[in-house]
Formats: structure tokens, sequence, C-alpha cells
């Protein structure tokens, strides 16, 4: 029966792949267009800067051809975004023209934050990855780097030449509906991470992108909502995480948010566009807008935005017709050209046409598992109840989840086509709308199943808790599958989970206490029955190769070593905003849903971040609030012990010890935390950086950790600079931010 099962998803996936095949001769027709380049010319010259290359191009430009750059042509599959170059745009998320007699390729854009979305719509096959908070949580660079890679690979098979994914907002709200987008609540690590993401996905020849910039923090009221917060605030949190990762990255593009900033819409925001972004950052790639994210031309052409999308109200014939009548200068309007240029040679989508091929199926599922084995937390395990004894095991209840048939995914512009459809939607139904709850057929059930053939696994839905109880009664262990599905244009109204699973939970406990919950998630989510039950596992939204990664977890196979990239709290109210405010009843469905709403200008709606930087665990550390687990959290099935740590204070390092005192192989990410010297007030301390530390049984190693000064600097609301404050820094390292048994002082004079 398994034999049979996976081999209806290859025949899926192949057939998927025999799809795209047959888009080869529809796209070509398109590319052809733009094969024919004027090698002769000096900009074509590779040896050259992308910036020398860009401003040759520019001489030689039209105001015409000008324009052609600064805006969409409508999105495929959006019937409300359609213009007359919409049909040629190979199904994605927007085109923009090239300009073929100077070799300036057009884009074909496409979102894709954990794999190429529309795929299936397309006719097409892609990855899914395991979600972008998963990834963060394996604090592993080099996997981010395979993770932006396999994107990009995917993204130039289909046709794509620029990206929509690389999504950095720190989780100030942890109901955000794109909370599994984004890569956790520290700047540092979600920096680091997205970083090195697009930078990896950027160096496969399409044009990388950061997102969504800046302080849209939530979904509910998206087009509306007016984020305030202080300069100092916003610099040493949320922007910061742009800056680490554009740093790391130097992406092509910059895409700016829906939501207002201090009364100002983001995409025409003069202080994060111009500011921060191009002044002090001295980014040279160019602006995006958000999905209908425009509201002005001359405003927002002054503050910085550069490209309008998907269509061309504000930067198409009306920018023109500025630009005649004197009110957007021409040297703003070369401004933005050069950028979208200087993305365009830098990425290398100049000198590496399209060239669109069959994706490499089973290297991507082979990814995603490895990903997935190393971002899966491993939160419970009280009395060792994991991994699975096979040898004293020899019944195990499934229950829950839709465990038999596939696992969840996040939704939204994110979501990724499984093969074959929802797998848990009845046969013959048709295409997927962008908020179904989307199931890939990635069965944990019958993956456990495979894994252990002498074991007798059986399934319960859950649906009846009466008949999941008696079913959990008489197996040895239970294995509960909960879920908490997430998706852009929306938020969840709480972290707890939906649909009675608490309750579900509960009553499976209570009638074996050789319970093992199985998590789902996006985010986090509160536990009441914590207590009741002998381990939790967070699996996230597992991607393609979920099922198999987590049987390798559950059964042993592989050793657990994600850690925590978020705080999960004991409950709503310990958070910053116990309630997400409430639309009023005129902006009720303005700007809370779908990216076509229409943004309301005389809104009021409006969230005011008055925690500051003090954004997750520093939230709960300076307000003696007890998590129900911390950040940088995750057991292993082996354990560490730490010592002997010192600083040097003129390389700014901090070396310590880390010894496997189990009997088992396992990695170990050690934590390096500062604070502040007392002058500034802070009660909380801030990552600083870490390590992943590879250790066999009994082996230890000196780990040294550079301290990252960027996340120890004040920023200065009156100068606008920035500075390391002089003093003694109390430097911590440890397992996790709630336990750090080394301490030591760094010295800054």
């Amino acid at each position: 029966m398994q034999a049979k099962k996976l081999r209806s998803f290859q025949v899926r996936a192949a057939a998927a792949l025999a799809a795209s095949i047959t888009m080869l001769v529809s796209l070509g027709s398109i590319m052809a267009q733009n094969t024919n380049q004027p090698t002769n010319q000096p900009w074509m010259n590779a040896s050259l800067a992308p910036g020398e290359r860009a401003e040759l191009v520019l001489k030689q430009m039209t105001l015409e051809e000008k324009i052609s750059l600064l805006h969409g042509n409508g999105m495929a599959h959006a019937p409300q975004w359609q213009m007359p170059l919409t049909s040629i745009s190979n199904g994605g998320a927007g085109y923009v023209e090239g300009v073929p007699r100077l070799g300036i390729p057009p884009l074909f854009i496409s979102d894709a934050a954990y794999g190429v979305r529309d795929s299936g719509a397309n006719g097409r096959y892609a990855t899914a990855l395991p979600s972008n908070l998963a990834a963060a949580s394996s604090w592993d660079t080099h996997g981010a780097c395979e993770y932006g890679a396999l994107i990009g690979r995917e993204l130039r098979a289909q046709g794509y030449n620029m990206t929509l994914g690389g999504g950095v907002n720190v989780t100030r709200e942890p109901r955000n509906g794109r909370t599994f987008e984004y890569a956790g609540e520290d700047p540092l690590l979600a920096g680091t991470m997205v970083g090195n993401l697009m930078k990896c996905e950027q160096a496969q020849h399409v044009i990388g992108d950061i997102k969504h910039f800046a302080i849209n923090d939530q979904e509910t009221g998206r087009n509306i909502v007016n984020s305030i917060i202080s300069k100092r605030a916003m610099q040493e949190s949320d922007l910061l995480a742009f800056h680490i990762g554009i740093e790391i990255a130097n992406p092509g593009a910059v895409m700016c948010s829906y939501n207002r900033i201090n009364g100002d819409y983001a995409c025409e925001n003069t202080y994060t566009l111009h500011d921060v972004l191009k002044k002090d950052w001295a980014f040279k790639g160019f602006v995006i807008s958000d999905w209908g994210g425009t509201h002005s031309t001359g405003k927002a052409s002054a503050a910085g935005m550069d490209q309008e999308q998907p269509m061309a109200d504000y930067f198409g014939p009306a920018l023109t017709e500025a630009v005649k009548a004197g009110k957007v200068p021409m040297a703003d309007i070369d401004d933005h050209v050069r950028r979208v240029l200087y993305a365009e040679f830098m990425s290398g989508i100049v000198d590496n046409p399209i060239e669109k091929s069959v994706v490499d199926v089973a290297g991507g599922l082979e990814i995603a598992q490895h990903l997935e084995e190393k971002s899966i937390v491993l939160l419970k395990n009280k009395d060792a109840i994991l991994p699975l004894n096979t040898a004293k095991i020899h019944s195990i209840a499934v229950i829950g989840g839709h465990a038999d048939v596939g696992m969840i995914s996040g939704g939204g512009s994110a979501q990724v086509d499984p093969p074959g459809g929802n797998a848990i939607a009845p046969p013959g139904k048709g295409a997927t709308h962008w908020q179904d709850h989307i199931w890939f057929p990635t069965s944990p059930l019958k993956a456990l199943q495979a894994k252990l053939p002498n074991a007798k696994i059986e399934f319960s839905s859950g649906q009846d808790p009466a008949a999941a109880a008696a079913l959990a009664k008489s197996a040895d262990v239970v294995l509960v599958f909960a879920y908490q599905w997430e998706a852009e244009g929306g938020d969840l109204t709480t972290l707890s989970l939906l649909d009675n699973q608490d309750a579900l939970i509960e009553q499976v406990a209570a009638a074996n206490p050789h319970t093992i919950v199985v998590l789902e998630t996006g985010t986090a989510v509160t536990m009441p029955w914590i207590d009741k039950v002998s381990g939790v596992v967070e699996a996230w939204y597992a991607g393609s190769s979920g099922d198999k990664a987590l049987a390798n977890v559950l059964t042993g196979d592989v050793n657990p070593t994600g850690k925590l990239a978020m705080t999960f709290p004991k409950s709503d109210a310990d958070l910053p905003h116990p309630v997400i405010p409430a639309l009023s009843a005129e902006d009720e469905g303005a700007g809370s849903g779908a990216v076509d709403d229409r943004a309301h200008v005389e809104s009021k709606y409006a969230v005011h971040y008055d925690e500051g930087l003090k954004v997750g665990y520093k939230w709960y550390e300076s307000e003696h609030k007890a998590p129900l687990f911390p950040f940088g959290f995750g057991l292993s099935y082996t354990t560490y012990a730490y010592s002997a740590i010192k600083v040097d204070n003129a390389q700014r390092t901090v070396s310590f010890t880390v010894k496997n005192t189990g009997r088992r192989a396992g990695t170990e990410i050690a934590e390096v935390y500062a604070t502040l010297p007392e002058a500034a007030s802070e009660p909380f301390k801030r990552l600083v950086g870490w390590q992943r530390v590879e250790l066999a049984p009994g082996e230890s190693k000196n780990v040294t950790v550079a301290v990252d000064p960027r996340v120890m600097s004040v920023f200065d609301e009156q100068s606008a600079a920035w500075s390391l404050l002089p003093g003694a820094y109390k430097i911590v390292a440890g397992p996790s931010s709630s336990e750090t048994p080394l301490n030591a002082t760094l010295q800054i004079p």
C-alpha cells in the first residue's frame, strides 16, 4: 500500500513536470524577442561595474523607454489587474517591459516565499520548502543559502528572473497572518538568515528582493493602518533586521509595504525610503511597491519609490505627464531607471538570459527534507519518550490534523501548489483560492508506517473525541497532530488552537499520558494542556518532504537541533498588545483583506508600538513575564555543558567550551547575549551572536563568537547617528535566551 501511494505521489509530480515542459514553447516566443542582444555595445561588457553599465544604457534611452521600466503590466490570475501585456507575463505576479533594442530584458516576476507560487495553476511543479520561520529556527546560515539557491533555480527553470521572497519583518505581533513568511523576532537572527537566503537566491541570476519595508507587522487593516513608532525603536528593531539582511544579500530590490509609518504610506515615506534606505544605507537597487501599494505619483517619486506594481496607475501615463509638466524632475526619473538597470546588471539577468528547463524534483525533495530536519524543534520530552523506542513500542495511535493524508501549509501569495492539488480536497475540486487551507500529500501516518513496519499504527481523525480517546487508551504511545493555519490578508484572533483541538488533546492525554503533540503551525501557540502530555514537537509548515523529515526525528534517525526563532507566550494576555485593535465600522472591509482593497485616506486606524524596541524575548524579560517557551529554546536527544568563558576586549569576541555530555552525536546552537551598560537603562539583553557546534558523544569544542556591534549600538534621534556606549557590557552564553550559565564582561572604552 505504501509503495502504491508513493507511486501515486510520483505520478502526480511527473504529470506536473510534463505540463511544465509544454510551457517551453509558449514562453520561448517571448524570450526570443530578447535574445538578439546588441553585444557590441559598451554596456554589454560584463567586466564593467553594474553602475557603469547602467549609466551607459541610461544615456541611450527615450522617456517612453524609461517610463516602461517603472511600472508593471498587470498580474496573471488576477481579474482586477489586467493590462494588454498581462498575457505574456509567464503566469507570474508581474511583468515589466524590457528595452530590446538596447539588450535590456523584461522582468518576469514571481512570488516565492517558500517556493514558486502558482506552479500548479501554470501547469508546472515547484518544491515547497519548510516555512521561512521554520528555516530561521535552524539558525543555519548554510541551510538558508541552500533554501534560497533552490528557489532561485526553480524560478529560472520556470522562466522567471525576479523573486518576491525575502520577508524580514520581525515578529512584533505573533498573530500576524504572515508570521510564517518571516524569520522570527530578533533582528540579528532574522536579518542574517534572510540575508543569506536572498544572497544565494540572487546568485542564480534572479533579481533578489527583501520585504515588506517597513513596520508591516500585522495584516488587520494593512492598507490603512498607521504604524506609530519612535525612530529609535524602529532603527534598533524592525529596520535593523532589514539593514543586516540588505548588507548581506545586496538585493536588487526592496519592496515597500502597504501600511503607513508615522503618518505617511510606506511607499511614499521619505524617512524610510530616502533618508534611511537610500541615503544612510547607500542602497543602490530599486524600491518596488507592494501590489496595489502605490498612492501617488509626485509624492511617491520624490520619496524614493522607483517602480509601481502591478499596474501603471501612477507611474505610467501619469508619470509621463508629470515629467512633461515639470512636476517630477527628469533627474528623479533617471534615478529610478538607473536603479532598475543596476539591479538587472548586478544580478546577472542581462548576461544570463532566461533558459527555461525542468526542475530537479528529486533534488528539491531531498533539500526540503534536509532543511526540515534541522528546523523541527523538540519542546518537551518527559522521561525521554522520544525518540520512539521500537523495542518497547508495539502500538501507536495517530490522531487528528488530517495526518492520514498530509500536512498543512501557509497560504496567501506565499502558497505553493501541491502536486495533484489539495490533499484534503474532495476529488474533482477545481483550482484553489489563495485563502484555502491547503494540505500537501505528505502523510505523517504513512511515513511512520514505512519507518516502523512491525508496529501497529492506527489513525483516528479526532472528529469524535470519545473514539480518539478510546484508540489512545489502547496504544503504547499517542501522537496527536494539531495545526494552525495562517495566510496573508488576515490575522489570527488568538494564539490558541482552533477547532476544539485543545479539548481533543486534553481528552486524549487523559486517556493516555504517553501522548506526544506534533504542532504544524506558522507561529506560536498556547498550550493549556502542556503539563498533561509527555512530549511536544514543533514541525512548523514542513514543506514537500515534511512527513519523511518528521518521521526521521520521531524515530531517532535524526537528532533534533532546531531552536525557536520566536517566543511562545503562555497566553495572549502576555503579549505587548493582548488584542489587535479592531477596525472601525467605516474601515471594516477596507484594507483588511485581499491586495486589491483600496485604502481609506481619511482612516484614523492606527497601532501604537509603545513597547518600542522591546520585541519578543526583550519584552518578556523587561516585563518579568515568564514565557511558555523562550526564544532560542530547543531540546535534543543528547545533553550539553558550557564552561570556561573568556572575552577578548580588543577583538570583541567571546570564547567558551561546549561539551556533549550525552550518548549520541548532536549539534548544539550556542547563543551569546549582551546587556548594555547601566547608562542605557535597558532591562533586557540582546542576541549578539551564535554558532552551530557539531559534537560527538563526550566531545568538547572551543567556540569563538564575534560580538556584532550593530546590535549593541544605540540610535540617537537628535543626531540621527549610531554609537556604542562606553562601559561594561554584561556578556552571557548558553543554550537559550532564558538559560545562560556563562557570564563575563566586555569593556568598551
